[in-house]
């Protein structure tokens, strides 16, 4: 087996001062232009970023990179998120790199697992769903009143703490205030995408940016808690059509019966995310009545 690429070396040096001596360096992912390691020193952990040098992709993920620095630093200064996330950035030979302090959490996927079954329904299980949601939802309440989108709310972007509380990560493709950016935003993952985003995706070429509004995060919540709950994606489509077949379902706005697949009844819990995958935008509520809502 051929030995794993490292991190590029000027984000180590940044590390060796930020998280002690590296003892442990992993490669977490290497997968669509871009790599994610772990360095692990005596003081704490971070987390880097890079674009793939010999990717055909490389500049675009490179720009993608410096995109969400770019993000961090803004939404740092608008009180969005924590000034200790960002730990640093800058270039390398081969492009763009990113460190980030480490967030110890599991995927929300892997984190809901004990409630996809009817056992699930148990005296804690209730108010930690809640929990989740409620801190998920405080998180994008700060970014909508700085007007921002996170456009990117999905499963694999949301981590669950061992306390119970959700941690959101992965900005590249958020969307500020003034539309500036580097690379035009055309949708991220196919199964949460809100229908209007969709519809905008399918009528405009490739190039065109789409302004993600708060809105369509809110569907992306609810989406990512169904899915995540009840092992059903929120709207049916067979898993071999090609992503605009996929779009063009998920533009109609007709979802599943959230009670047909419900693993167990909630009926507080069904009843808010049923309200955020409303089809029409001005139907669902904001992040910041969500948090009352749970």
């Amino acid at each position: 087996m051929g030995q794993e690429p490292p991190p590029p070396a000027e984000a180590v040096a940044l590390l060796t001062g930020h998280t002690g001596e590296p003892a442990t360096v992993r490669l977490l992912s290497d997968r669509r232009g871009s790599r994610v390691w772990k360095v692990q020193g005596l003081k704490g952990a971070a987390a880097v970023k890079a674009n793939t040098p010999d990717g055909d992709n490389a500049h675009e993920k490179a720009a993608e990179m410096a995109q969400e620095d770019d993000h961090l630093l803004r939404l740092t200064a608008a009180g969005a998120i924590s000034p200790d996330y960002r730990v640093g950035a800058g270039t390398w030979e081969g492009g763009r790199w990113l460190a980030v302090n480490w967030i110890d959490g599991a995927p929300l996927w892997q984190a809901l697992a004990p409630a996809r079954s009817p056992e699930g329904d148990r005296a804690a299980a209730r108010p930690w769903l809640t929990g989740i949601a409620r801190s998920w939802t405080q998180h994008l309440a700060r970014m909508h009143t700085a007007g921002w989108a996170h456009a990117d709310v999905q499963p694999t972007n949301t981590l669950i703490t061992n306390d119970g509380q959700a941690a959101v990560i992965d900005y590249a493709l958020a969307c500020g205030p003034d539309g500036h950016r580097l690379v035009p935003y055309r949708g991220a993952l196919t199964h949460t995408t809100a229908p209007e985003i969709a519809t905008q995706i399918l009528a405009t070429p490739d190039d065109t940016h789409i302004q993600a509004q708060p809105a369509a995060d809110i569907w992306s919540l609810g989406a990512s808690l169904f899915w995540c709950w009840t092992g059903t994606r929120p709207i049916r489509y067979d898993d071999d059509l090609d992503r605009p077949e996929k779009l063009a379902a998920i533009a109609k706005g007709t979802t599943i019966a959230l009670r047909d697949v419900r693993p167990w009844a909630f009926p507080a819990f069904e009843e808010a995310i049923t309200a955020c995958l409303a089809p029409d935008p001005a139907d669902r509520p904001t992040a910041k009545e969500l948090t009352t809502a749970w």
